[in-house]
């Protein structure tokens, strides 16, 4: 066996750790950048935000710049009117600003966790009221058996057994002293809670009516023809009641005033809140992006590291640590600003693409891909996916994520291509000027939309009906 050397030359992607910070930025989202940059700033003493009050930053060189040096200033939010060229309907900057830490000051997290539950709500009524001590144990029972929405999910018979001895008769008294506490629970506000089911849920409520004719009816169709009723067969519950259209549409009214889910007026709120990462205004007659500076953190190099960095840059040993913390402040500062600048490219190309939706709302939107983006601004595919998933743009229409202007596209006609978002707009245009007494079938909006020059199947139109929640036609009919 022969040892033997060999020269090869050839080329391979490495990535460098700056190169991995600014991929990981550029994919994180408004609210994940912050923790990211919170927790930067707690482990590197080099890097500070920039607050407006303090003094200016050192800078130890050229490409530590701080984020706020090149981004711009956010303009005076105004209000927008239709027809004008500048502002947006909410005031989210003013939403967002630091508050003076009043006591008058009432965050909503506050409100949310101050919020009466189901079970205090109901316990509250049980304590002003006359029962015994036996009877109030078996009603805040029944309580801890009610779900969310107010229901009573387990029968009696359940109950009784989880509580109830081996003996039948202390058994069959348990049971009648349940069925006692149940009928004081469901006297409770909000009307039918500790129902059994949808129909006694309604029954509940109806009970609490003044008594009419069409709370009797209304009793009848609850009682007897819930699913029917449901299902909109008005006909067959004309024939069985022997009522006319006119009573059928009182009673009608008065169940869709009933609540099938009493208990869910006091579920806790999951609140998200949303900072658009840029803002879409229109500005002598063109649209054009600017950044959000209320999402754009502003950070900057220490004066006071950087001032010992300086000082000890004899001592190598000393300084190392330092040194290196102050490179990594740089790059962070660099990568959070390059996120930015490519945020506002890629989105400005997604405006100027799709200015007749800012001008004239979904029905307007043209199809987009990836691919046309990455081109426009001379990025990768996966970039533009990165840039656009989790970021918002804030309009006059709204805001929007990003993805929300890509989408597929339907051909037409004239051998151009329809945006999926534009054609549901369209199925939600002729659906809410449909005649109630003989709404479209999907058959019937395929055809309209074909005679508009848009080709689209029925199975497709009847996939995008329900990503839009609209009912079938047999549910959309009317008396």
């Amino acid at each position: 066996m022969k040892q033997s050397l060999q020269l090869k030359l050839s080329q391979h992607l490495a990535l460098t750790p700056q190169l991995q910070q600014s991929i990981r930025l550029l994919q994180l989202s408004t609210l994940e950048l912050n923790q990211e940059i919170e927790q930067a700033l707690q482990e590197n003493p080099l890097l500070e935000r920039d607050e407006p009050a303090d003094s200016p930053s050192f800078v130890p060189s050229a490409d530590a710049m701080t984020v706020s040096q090149s981004a711009p200033e956010p303009e005076p939010t105004r209000s927008f009117d239709d027809g004008a060229d500048a502002g947006w309907g909410t005031e989210f900057p003013a939403a967002h600003a630091p508050r003076d830490g009043g006591d008058d000051d009432i965050d909503a997290t506050d409100i949310q966790a101050a919020a009466t539950g189901l079970r205090e709500h109901l316990n509250a009524q049980l304590a002003l009221i006359q029962l015994s001590g036996r009877e109030r144990a078996l009603v805040a029972f029944l309580i801890e058996a009610v779900d969310e929405d107010g229901y009573l999910t387990q029968d009696l018979e359940e109950l009784t057994d989880s509580i109830a001895g081996d003996g039948e008769a202390e058994r069959e008294e348990i049971r009648e002293e349940l069925a006692i506490a149940l009928r004081h629970l469901q006297h409770f506000d909000p009307p039918g809670i500790g129902a059994r089911s949808p129909q006694e849920c309604l029954d509940i409520q109806l009970q609490n009516q003044l008594p009419s004719p069409a709370r009797q009816l209304a009793q009848a169709i609850v009682g007897q023809h819930l699913d029917h009723f449901a299902s909109r067969d008005f006909a067959r519950i004309k024939k069985a009641l022997g009522c006319d259209d006119d009573q059928l549409r009182m009673a009608q009214a008065l169940i869709r005033s009933l609540n099938p889910r009493p208990g869910a007026q006091f579920a806790p709120l999951d609140t998200r809140y949303v900072i658009p990462d840029v803002v879409v205004r229109k500005v002598r007659g063109l649209w054009r992006v600017s950044l959000n500076g209320e999402a754009m953190p502003k950070l900057r190099i220490n004066r006071l590291y950087a001032d010992i960095l300086q000082s000890q840059r004899s001592s190598r040993g000393s300084a190392a640590s330092l040194a290196g913390q102050l490179q990594e402040a740089k790059w962070l500062i660099k990568n959070v600003q390059q996120r930015f600048d490519t945020i506002q490219r890629v989105a400005q190309a997604i405006v100027d693409r799709q200015k007749a939706f800012f001008d004239h709302g979904e029905v307007a939107m043209r199809p987009l891909t990836l691919r046309e983006i990455a081109d426009g601004v001379s990025l990768h595919e996966s970039t533009i996916s990165r840039v656009t998933t989790q970021k918002y743009l804030a309009s006059p229409r709204g805001i929007f994520e990003l993805k929300y202007f890509f989408g597929s596209h339907v051909a037409t006609d004239t051998g151009g291509a329809a945006s999926s978002t534009a054609i549901r707009a369209l199925i939600k245009q002729l659906v809410s000027a449909e005649d109630g007494h003989k709404p479209l079938s999907d058959a019937r909006i395929a055809a309209i939309l074909g005679e508009q020059g848009i080709v689209v199947a029925r199975r497709t139109v009847a996939k995008y009906r329900e990503s839009l929640n609209i009912p079938p036609v047999n549910l959309r009919k009317s008396l």
